[in-house]
């Protein structure tokens, strides 16, 4: 982590000690999404205009969005990555490259709305207790719902399964104002996450090594660990199209998914709630990949479960002094970051299909 820290660090006061720091810079990781850069560009762009500078910072694309970047959207600053570093190192190595108070990474295909800035930057003006933040996100495709990936703000059960408010596992609330007040949560989605840079620095960034998939909920969680909050924003909304680069039953994002999760709980858990945890999902994670085998047919799904506990046994050692290092900053005893109930049980056994039927 210190090690990280350091590098993160010097990469911000290096090359960039000639470029005037910035209020906001948003922050937008493009890879092979030049339709989607067409499409959404625009209006970011147009909102932001006298609030942000706007970055898109290319993973080494094979499309023509740098050419579409460097003829149309003059106004965008462009970084080209030397390859695709995913969306974890990716960011860390374009943020290193902005000099800014506050970073906004934004996901390619969302639609910004008018003045959807404003309400975060009062927010974590107001509040230098806030870390992070996020807006409400509603699906571009059903207007009228919340969106997958983040919806009003997201938690983790006592097994480390994320939800949030407005989505439980597949089934997604309308939006009727039913979460429309600020709200502390425990990780806000990387679709559109707002975050302080020294807090983004402090914490030692995304953790690269994830290269996509639970990289924001790691991160949130450190910052929690720290002493920090996260909030979900509801006045400022944007339309996400989401799963733009890897589908559902995608056997890579499986993949991802389950030996990420792992390593983040192997990373964050208190050291008293690791074991007992750690044998509840070992049960679990095979329940879920032999549903995924028998009754969904989906044999890519099923191996890519086996690959991503075979590799986190593997590689978690790579990980031992980031634990360490977390453990340490932990007070007392348990995580104030974890919900104590079990999320499986409140959907699948008690019925509990909404955020706000949840036994908080």
């Amino acid at each position: 982590m210190k090690k990280d820290e350091m590098r993160y660090t010097d990469a911000i006061g290096g090359s960039n000690s000639d470029e005037q720091k910035s209020k906001l810079a948003i922050v937008i990781l493009n890879w092979n999404g030049e339709a989607m850069l067409e499409t959404y560009l625009p209006k970011v762009l147009e909102h932001a205009e006298g609030r942000a500078q706007v970055v898109v910072a290319d993973n080494a694309s094979s499309d023509h969005s740098v050419a579409l970047l460097e003829q149309h959207f003059p106004a965008c600053r462009l970084i080209q990555l030397e390859k695709n570093w995913g969306f974890a190192e990716g960011y860390n190595k374009a943020l290193a490259e902005v000099k800014a108070e506050y970073y906004l990474l934004l996901n390619s295909d969302i639609e910004t709305t008018p003045g959807w800035l404003e309400p975060l930057l009062l927010l974590m003006d107001s509040h230098p207790e806030i870390a992070a933040c996020q807006p409400k996100i509603r699906s571009l495709n059903q207007r009228e719902y919340f969106e997958y990936a983040g919806a009003c703000g997201g938690f983790i059960d006592q097994l480390g399964y994320p939800f949030c408010r407005g989505r439980l596992f597949d089934t997604i609330e309308k939006d009727k104002g039913q979460y429309d007040q600020p709200c502390e949560v425990m990780w806000a989605t990387g679709a559109a996450l707002m975050i302080r840079a020294d807090d983004y620095w402090n914490a030692g960034g995304l953790d690269g090594r994830f290269f996509a998939h639970n990289e924001e909920i790691d991160l949130c969680w450190r910052l929690g660990i720290m002493g920090r909050k996260v909030y979900c924003e509801p006045r400022s909304c944007v339309y996400h199209v989401g799963g733009g680069t890897l589908p559902k039953n995608n056997p890579m994002k499986t993949y991802l998914n389950f030996r990420n999760n792992l390593t983040m709980l192997y990373k964050c858990l208190p050291l008293e709630d690791y074991p007992r945890v750690m044998r509840w999902r070992w049960l679990l994670d095979w329940v879920a990949a032999l549903k995924m085998l028998i009754v969904d047919r989906h044999v890519g799904d099923f191996k890519a479960v086996w690959r991503a506990r075979r590799d986190f046994n593997r590689w978690k050692i790579q990980f031992a002094a980031d634990r360490a290092h977390l453990q340490s900053h932990y007070q007392g005893t348990g995580s104030t970051q974890v919900s104590p109930i079990s999320i499986l049980w409140q959907y699948y056994v008690k019925g509990k299909k909404t955020f706000s039927s949840l036994p908080f």
